[in-house]
C-alpha cells in the first residue's frame, strides 16, 4: 500500500505542475502554445498521469 500511495502522490504533483505549465504557455489571444513541441510532450505526460490517477482511484 505504501508503494501505491507514493505513486499517487508523485503523479498528483506531476499533473499539477504540468497543468500549470500548459496553462501558462497557452496564448489565449491567438489560441496557440508558445512552444508547440514542448506543449505536446507536456500534454502527453499530463494525460498519462491523470489516466493512471483515475485508474488507481477506481481500483480502490
Amino acid at each position: 500500500m505504501e508503494k501505491n500511495n507514493a505513486l499517487t502522490f508523485t503523479l498528483t504533483i506531476v499533473a499539477i505542475i504540468l497543468g500549470v505549465v500548459l496553462f501558462k504557455q497557452f496564448d489565449f489571444e491567438t489560441l496557440k502554445f508558445k512552444h508547440t513541441g514542448l506543449a505536446v510532450i507536456y500534454l502527453i505526460v499530463f494525460i498519462a498521469s491523470v489516466f493512471i490517477l483515475i485508474k488507481n482511484f477506481r481500483n480502490k
